[in-house]
């Protein structure tokens, strides 16, 4: 049966590019032939189907190659994004069971595991392999393990499978109408489902997919000018930075497709980029790694229901359900519901976090089968289209990262500064939201509080930026419930306001 790796065996012309990263490419033909050899290695090694191959590094070409080889010998690849540290990485390693993982120098060198390795450059050109035709799988079976963090623990696996990634690529290209003369950026992590999504839509239609790890806003204008890039996908506090930046004239008029998700996308700013760039459309969107993307906004009506999240994609079915099941009102708020071949299997070893997120289909749904209830708060218009109101737990965004309150005090704990921690999302303009930590200091009791900047320091140190606190409000004691937990309702109280 058909899989996403197959779209490398399309009749698009063999020496089209592909892929581009700083001044290196690949053309299809080339990408073929490295993407077989990489699936051909992991076999001569012994590796075998279902095995799962890590990926922590850049955005290099080679990056892609080992995420579809692993996906051509029939293996499950598992993006690990590069941002991380090694306490992060270690925990995806150790959870999902990698075989392998394959990474730069500088970030597999900070490991503590026994998982064995493999460095990009000369190392990996020698594990090179005879080419690996398709493996004979069923579009069932897992191709990645994608990892994001929910309102409660560690990080964890949602399965995607060879469908959802074939399927998620050919919905995105009927709606964005993205054709082999198209040029698409790729600033976002391939870890994350809208990130990887650029490449696969993008190989899908014979396109070109231009890797970009970037630091100032300025580098990504840099890059739309010099690659003359067509689309370009962001996440809310990528669009701030940018609608400050100048354009050339020339990446102004070059650039017809732009697309948001991550986040709400201010009003401001869809009015600001339609300004900057007047032939382009601009795709508002929502999704959800457990379902990848779910609804999508007609540009033709950005500027006139800014605030809408629109209607479902291709390939999907959405319904805003009430607690007993039944479909709300026009615009009575409910959950958002995804239903459709679109949403992922579950979480990889989690089959309890997996009964509460994934269920049966509502019985009045087309597609039946497993839905995702997404935890968020919509309202479906008397106009028919979707608005979002809010999340229904506790989970943090900090510029389009999902976070766990849990992971951010067990990070804090973790630099034996406090003794007591209780974390909150608190809206922001610009990322969204920021992290606000309630604390007790460690070593004392309490009422001197503690040193916030060795606090941030110390956290900024085991896990990256999105992750550490931007305010910390130091606490005698932190309030408890009658059953001794932590009183985080109490906490809420005591949160600034927006």
């Amino acid at each position: 049966m058909s899989q996403f790796v197959d779209t490398l065996h399309r009749p698009h012309p063999g020496a089209a590019t592909a892929l581009i990263a700083g001044d290196e490419e690949l053309s299809y033909g080339e990408l073929e032939r490295r993407v077989a050899a990489f699936a051909g290695g992991l076999a001569a090694r012994g590796l075998e189907a279902g095995a799962r191959i890590a990926v922590w590094a850049p955005k290099r070409l080679d990056t892609v190659v080992s995420v579809l080889g692993t996906m051509r010998a029939g293996m499950i690849a598992v993006p690990i994004n590069p941002v991380l540290k090694a306490p992060q990485a270690e925990h995806i390693l150790a959870d999902s069971g990698a075989s392998l993982i394959v990474g730069d120098p500088v970030r597999l060198g900070t490991l503590g595991t026994r998982t064995p390795q493999l460095l990009l450059g000369e190392e990996f050109e020698t594990f090179l392999g005879q080419p690996f035709e398709v493996a004979q799988r069923s579009t069932g079976d897992l191709a990645l393990i994608l990892y994001t963090s929910g309102s409660t623990g560690k990080p964890k696996g949602v399965m995607v499978s060879h469908e959802n990634v074939t399927l998620g690529a050919a919905s995105v290209a009927e709606y964005l109408g993205t054709s082999a003369q198209d040029r698409t950026l790729v600033p976002l992590p391939l870890s994350f489902d809208y990130g990887f999504n650029q490449v696969a839509t993008a190989f899908r239609q014979g396109a070109c997919a231009v890797l970009l790890d970037y630091l100032l806003p300025k580098d990504v204008v840099k890059a739309v000018d010099r690659y003359a890039i067509t689309q370009l996908p962001g996440v809310p506090p990528l669009w701030m930075q940018l609608a400050d930046v100048d354009w050339p004239e020339a990446a102004r008029r070059g650039l017809k497709t732009l697309t948001n998700t991550g986040g709400h996308m201010p009003e401001r700013l869809t009015r600001r980029f339609a300004e900057i760039f007047p032939a382009a459309r601009i795709f508002l969107m929502y999704g959800l790694t457990e379902a990848f993307r779910s609804a999508y906004l007609d540009p033709a009506l950005a500027l006139e229901k800014p605030n809408s999240i629109g209607k479902a994609i291709p390939n999907a079915e959405l319904f805003v359900l009430r607690p007993d099941g039944s479909e709300a009102a026009p615009d009575e708020p409910g959950e958002l519901v995804h239903c459709g071949p679109l949403v992922a299997q579950g979480y990889w070893q989690d089959d309890e976090k997996t009964r509460a997120k994934f269920r049966p289909a509502p019985a009045f749904s087309r597609y039946g089968g497993n839905a995702v209830w997404s935890g968020d708060r919509v309202r479906r218009g008397k106009d028919g289209l979707l608005y979002f109101e809010t999340r229904a737990d506790d989970q943090i965004k900090v510029s389009g990262n999902r976070v766990s309150p849990t992971e951010i005090e067990e990070l804090a704990y973790a630099t034996g500064l406090v003794r007591e921690a209780a974390a909150f999302g608190v809206r922001d303009d610009r990322q969204g939201q920021v992290i606000h930590l309630f604390a007790v200091a460690a070593g004392t009791d309490g009422s001197a509080g503690g040193d916030e900047r060795e606090l941030r320091r110390a956290m900024q140190a085991r896990a990256p930026g999105y992750m550490v606190p931007q305010t910390i409000a130091w606490r005698t004691e932190l309030p408890r419930s009658p059953n001794g937990k932590i009183d985080r309702v109490a906490l809420k109280g005591e949160l600034p306001s927006d």
